[in-house]
């Protein structure tokens, strides 16, 4: 049974944010801090990427592990209204799928920077793993 009203659940649900979020925001600061120069949410690439390296053809993507199934700690299946719930999820899941194989046949290529990653224990190899990622 959910702790919260359906319109507490709602205004709880309502607040999410789907850009800017604290992950994505981290991972921007110490991309410009660094002297990379991107671009944000460009509408004319499948899927709208987080941030776009135009010149390198490289985007990177910085999933929420709820919204995206990632295979975590974090991630687990809602326990009401269990239905809903993983019929928007496993959307989301095809979607990204389609849009990752869509960049990729246009030459673009991509990294997944997942919430988790962005924890402190984690936060210094996945820094390291976008470092990777745009040398190459």
């Amino acid at each position: 049974m959910d702790v919260h009203s359906p319109t507490q659940r709602s205004y709880n649900m309502s607040q999410i944010k789907d850009k800017d979020t604290r992950p994505e925001v981290v991972t921007r600061r110490w991309l410009w801090r660094n002297g990379y120069r991107y671009r944000l949410r460009c509408k004319d690439l499948p899927g709208k990427p987080d941030i776009v390296f135009r010149k390198q053809k490289k985007v990177i993507f910085v999933h929420g592990c709820f919204w995206h199934k990632h295979n975590c700690d974090y991630f687990q299946w809602p326990q009401t209204n269990t239905d809903f719930w993983k019929q928007k999820i496993s959307t989301n899941v095809k979607r990204d799928e389609n849009i990752y194989s869509e960049l990729e046949t246009k030459g673009w290529h991509y990294l997944i920077v997942w919430e988790c990653q962005m924890r402190n224990e984690n936060l210094k190899s996945t820094l390291n793993q976008i470092v990777a990622f745009l040398s190459s």
